[in-house]
């Protein structure tokens, strides 16, 4: 396996399971259906916990520990898979999460969304101008979960420096200079929000924070029931906020990607990992 990137409309990708023929037919021809629900991120939108701005914010998260998840996009689709078996969490324990919510940009996605019937989960990381048609004749819904760009660029830089299907950063300032210039997996995230966030005042189109997330799980749970409108009862929602917890999802083998360990990723790489971008800029480095 090579690292290494592909690029398609002047944008990079992973070298594993894309392809410009691929990357096409999804946009010119995959068809999205109307009872569709979509789980839009720009990759690694979350990965790791937010950096406390005062002392006292940060004395009050030792205190007040949510729990959740610090990763954005698993996170997303764990809690709408949830959410559509109604906090029963045998569907999130027995089938890998890229199989519950495919990527449709990929290989293995695409064919296995083509094949699945009724309302299906799609996940995906393209930017607006390389979606599929389809969708913007539909009335499919979208979730869209964006992130403070600096937490991006650090929990981007600590995965793709553990992948191996795509052209690694050899160090943090190199990597700060492919994140500026969209020279990384799926391009730039700059471009990525504007596009997308182009769409938020359409009634099929909920825009979320992972910081909104964190920070009042059960509000945003309730949001995306109201939004995809299903209705969870008290004890239902509250098997959702427990099997959608950190600790919990970092158990799941169906949810943690440890599947891919060694195949994909090195054997120390975390996916699901806790952490701060403290101190990972210097003072000369801006966004």
């Amino acid at each position: 396996m090579t690292g290494k990137f592909l690029w398609f409309e002047g944008i990079p990708f992973p070298s594993v399971d894309y392809s410009p023929e691929l990357l096409r037919e999804v946009q010119e021809s995959f068809l999205i259906k109307d009872e569709d629900v979509l789980l839009l991120t720009f990759p690694k939108s979350g990965v790791i916990l937010k950096e406390e701005q005062r002392e006292k914010r940060r004395e009050e998260e030792k205190k007040n520990d949510t729990g959740r998840p610090s990763f954005g996009t698993n996170w997303l689709i764990e809690t709408v898979c949830l959410i559509y078996s109604k906090g029963d969490p045998k569907w999130v324990q027995s089938e890998p999460i890229w199989d519950r919510s495919p990527w449709v940009e990929t290989k293995h996605g695409y064919e296995l969304l083509k094949e699945k019937g009724g309302p299906r989960l799609i996940s995906s990381h393209l930017p607006i101008q390389l979606f599929p048609k389809s969708f913007f004749k539909s009335k499919a819904k979208v979730i869209y979960l964006v992130r403070n760009p600096r937490d991006v660029f650090v929990s981007g830089y600590f995965f793709w420096k553990s992948a191996k299907f795509v052209k690694r950063p050899q160090s943090l300032e190199q990597y700060f200079e492919w994140f500026i210039q969209g020279n990384m997996p799926f391009g730039s995230w700059f471009d990525h929000i504007r596009g997308w966030m182009s769409m938020r005042d359409k009634e099929n189109f909920l825009v979320l924070s992972y910081e909104e997330m964190k920070w009042d799980t059960r509000s945003t749970v309730e949001k995306i029931c109201q939004f995809l409108g299903k209705k969870l009862e008290p004890e239902e929602l509250n098997s959702v906020l427990k099997n959608n917890s950190f600790q919990v999802m970092k158990e799941n083998n169906m949810s943690n990607f440890s599947l891919l360990k060694g195949q994909y990723l090195e054997e120390n790489g975390l996916l699901l990992r806790k952490g701060k971008r403290k101190h990972a800029f210097k003072m000369d480095q801006k966004m």
